[in-house]
């Protein structure tokens, strides 16, 4: 019988499994993140955190379910921080800004989380040989972009131009911002995104009569 299923002790066993999920889940980050994809095993994570392997099979179905779960947490944890930075702005250049300068500085303070997202999405695959995290995983942070670019011309803030088209460049720049950084980790990191927000405001915002830029 699992703990989970003892009369009167449910609660405790719950607190205590999801504080077992999450030092098994912060050992896989390091452990992914210090030596990579393919030298990454469930094996490996247990010895990290001091248990059996067993015990992370108790927990997770395979290494597949694993990394799942890692990408889910990771991603949960930059929206919790980045969303609430955005809704502050009352603008759309604002919130664009807002949004590319907070996960800059999320990942600055994360940096194995970024590695570790690096290994996953560039080697796991699903049954058929595809890319387990593709384009068509970013789809909701297109989606929301794309709404905010929308808004934005509605307003009359932003010129014209194709939001989609505008969404998936923003965040292929912020892609390859990240990347950078993996490579070279004495890059500035917030300085490149404060650039890449200049750009982005340049290239979206509308201009006021006689060509003059609107801020």
């Amino acid at each position: 019988m699992r703990p989970e299923d003892r009369s009167g002790g449910q609660k405790r066993a719950s607190f205590i499994e999801e504080a077992r999920r999450a030092q098994i889940l912060e050992c896989a980050i390091e452990t992914f993140a210090e030596l990579g994809y393919a030298n990454t095993s469930l094996a490996r994570i247990a010895e990290r955190a001091g248990i059996s392997k067993g015990v992370i099979s108790y927990h997770f179905a395979g290494k597949s379910e694993l990394m799942e779960q890692l990408v889910e947490q990771v991603y949960r944890e930059i929206t919790q921080f980045v969303l609430p930075r955005m809704e502050k702005e009352s603008t759309a250049t604002g919130a664009l800004r807002a949004n590319i300068r907070s996960v800059a500085e999320y990942m600055r303070g994360h940096r194995a989380q970024r590695l570790a997202l690096g290994e996953i999405f560039n080697n796991l695959r699903t049954p058929d040989g595809k890319r387990r995290y593709g384009i068509a995983f970013n789809e909701p942070i297109y989606v929301q972009r794309e709404a905010m670019f929308r808004l934005g011309q509605q307003t009359g803030e932003l010129r014209p131009f194709d939001p989609r088209v505008m969404a998936v460049t923003v965040q292929a720049a912020i892609d390859e911002m990240f990347a950078y950084w993996a490579t070279y980790p004495d890059h500035d990191l917030e300085a490149h995104a404060d650039e890449l927000a200049d750009l982005f405001e340049h290239a979206t915002r509308a201009e006021r009569p006689g060509g003059a830029a609107d801020r």
